[in-house]
């Protein structure tokens, strides 16, 4: 009796999956085909923290005051700066780790630069093999930024 009931069972599930499939097949599928097809981000979400660059002077926006740095709660902000021969500061060393930032955007909220120094952008591919890789220095974070420079400055 038992092994009637397993038996029936086993049948009415693999009937009942069959109709799911059999419901949904000929329908446009769901999923994006990732390589080719890429996913277009909301407008107000938060992707990859980068750093603008002053489309005029060519240089980073960043005054280096270091409030991106002591606001940051996961203390994914690496920062020091340093003052050049006319003695204005900037950021000797910035670095974000991008495998401990939650996207929560309190950097890019506390700038106090006129039409901000650094910003969430919508990117989001972080394929590396080495977590190592996910820490992004000043360097690749206006290279990252250098396409959304000129629309923040308008």
């Amino acid at each position: 009796m038992a092994l009637i009931k397993t038996i029936y069972s086993g049948v009415y599930n693999l009937l009942l999956g069959l109709t799911v499939t059999v419901k949904h097949m000929g329908k446009h599928a769901v999923t994006l085909q990732y390589p080719k097809e890429k996913w277009t981000m909301p407008e107000r979400s938060r992707g990859c923290v980068v750093l603008l660059t002053d489309m005029e002077t060519g240089g980073l926006r960043c005054i280096a005051c270091g409030l991106c740095y002591k606001t940051c709660p996961n203390n994914a902000i690496r920062f020091s700066s340093a003052k050049d021969e006319a003695g204005k500061r900037f950021a000797e060393v910035f670095q974000v780790d991008n495998g401990v930032c939650i996207y929560c955007g309190l950097c890019e909220e506390v700038c106090p630069v006129k039409g901000k120094a650094i910003k969430l952008v919508p990117l989001y591919e972080y394929s590396v093999y080495d977590k190592k890789e996910l820490v992004y220095n000043k360097e690749k974070l206006a290279q990252i930024g250098e396409p959304f420079s000129a629309s923040a400055s308008e």
